[in-house]
């Protein structure tokens, strides 16, 4: 089956409708911030993670193919990235993030578009 860089995994738990926000975010290698808004949109579906002081407020907007679980109970989303992986990532840029082509495309070679899960991070 193949499943794109901006579709939750059918693996990581995710319900359609489920309000993410506020969760924590876990990377590979510890906590890295919590959700400061989501989409499930079917093809476009992602989280802007708020990294509160961890990388001086910095948000990074993470397609759903990171995603491998969520832990409702726990109020928990795990990721397939390190953080220093998310650190790097490109910063989110409120302004662009829905309409500018170029950010998109940018999210999309950073996080391996065209390869399942996130290409060379999976």
């Amino acid at each position: 089956m193949t499943e794109n860089l901006w579709s939750y995994r059918s693996t990581s738990g995710h319900v359609a409708g489920t309000d993410l926000t506020g969760y924590k975010v876990e990377a590979t290698d510890g906590s890295i911030g919590k959700v400061d808004k989501h989409s499930d949109e079917v093809t476009d579906a992602y989280l802007v993670v708020d990294t509160g002081v961890w990388i001086f407020g910095k948000e990074v907007l993470l397609p759903a193919s990171t995603v491998v679980r969520i832990d409702p109970e726990e109020r928990k989303v795990f990721v397939d990235r390190t953080k220093e992986q998310i650190k790097n990532a490109p910063e989110f840029q409120r302004e662009k993030h829905l309409g500018d082509v170029g950010y998109r495309e940018e999210l999309g070679t950073y996080y391996g578009a065209g390869a399942p899960f996130g290409g060379p991070f999976a």
